[in-house]
């Protein structure tokens, strides 16, 4: 196969992987021109592979040495040339997003570091620890978005102050993904949800100390959701858990960190700027979804049909705000 074949068969490949696993991300990349669209698709290829480590069911030890390897094929990517090798299309065509994009390679180690906390079962006792963890596996992946976008010349902007926004809006994602996903996060042995923010709205006691916060937190909203199951799907509130309010509270986080983030988009070039808003604009619609019945998110992951996918990305491309000013 020649260099141009390869590096063409990586970058299907990776457009392949976002189509398929994406689903909401990809409403709002496939509004780009050909080379963003398909840098963006190395870069989320590269990110599903480490999300896919620490989500697997390897031993943690094994685990932590493929994010070693990761770590090492980012280490080499930046002296590699583009194209070449069939054998690993993702890191093919990151390589050649890299060259065509100067990508922020640091950016995709915190990532690999945000998924190391998940696989050695770090918790987190208030905000602030939890947007550290946000920032590496969700703000980093939106500091490599804004390379591949770049900033409007007439922008008035400077790219760290952009940089900034790029990662606020990450964490707001990030925030919203923790809300849709607490049932199922806690089936597989995993809490995101700030302790202190537990304790204060009835999921684990107030008594509980920092060090059995995990376990107390794994078995109080196992029971909001059994109890959330209940009566053949009825809606039925967790005893001594103020659920709705817990939800409430943590959504309003989040959509701070989107009006911040959002701040980003009229810095960018017209396609550019669409991309960010269908992707924001179908993660708002979700957290709005999640808030309005938050014990069906503790029931089931919640999503959005696929024409409100379509019309929230068709306004993007129109520069509308899809409802969330």
């Amino acid at each position: 196969m020649s260099r141009t074949d390869a590096l063409a068969a990586a970058h299907a490949h990776c457009e392949a992987v976002t189509r398929t696993q994406a689903a909401n991300f990809y409403y709002g990349i496939r509004l780009l021109p050909r080379e963003r669209r398909r840098a963006m698709c190395a870069a989320y290829a590269f990110a599903r592979r480490v999300d896919d480590i620490g989500d697997g069911g390897l031993e943690r030890e094994e685990k932590l040495r493929r994010l070693d390897g990761q770590a090492l094929a980012l280490a080499r990517l930046e002296r590699a040339a583009p194209g070449g090798s069939a054998e690993d299309p993702v890191m093919t065509a990151l390589a050649d997003a890299h060259v065509r994009f100067s990508l922020p390679l640091d950016a995709l180690g915190d990532l690999i570091e945000g998924v190391r906390m998940d696989v050695e079962g770090v918790t987190y006792e208030d905000f602030d620890e939890l947007v550290l963890y946000c920032r590496r596996v969700a703000g980093a992946i939106g500091r490599v978005c804004l390379a591949i976008f770049g900033l409007r010349e007439d922008a008035g902007a400077e790219m760290p102050a952009a940089e900034r926004l790029a990662d606020d809006l990450g964490v707001a994602l990030q925030l919203t993904n923790i809300l849709r996903d607490v049932a199922e996060d806690a089936e597989n042995g995993r809490v995101y949800l700030p302790a202190e923010d537990l304790r204060r709205f009835g999921v684990i006691a107030e008594h509980e100390l920092s060090a059995d916060g995990r376990r107390a937190a794994l078995e109080g909203l196992a029971a909001i959701a059994r109890q959330a199951g209940a009566s053949d799907g009825q809606r039925a509130p967790a005893s001594g858990s103020r659920l709705p309010e817990l939800v409430h509270f943590e959504a309003e986080r989040a959509r701070e960190w989107f009006r911040r983030g959002l701040t980003l988009a009229p810095l960018l070039d017209r396609r550019s700027a669409a991309c960010v808003l269908a992707m924001a604009g179908i993660y708002r619609r979700l957290l709005d979804r999640i808030d309005s019945r938050p014990e069906d998110a503790m029931r089931r992951r919640i999503s959005l049909p696929t024409r409100e996918k379509a019309w929230v990305a068709a306004r993007g491309m129109l520069g509308g705000g899809a409802g969330w000013a």
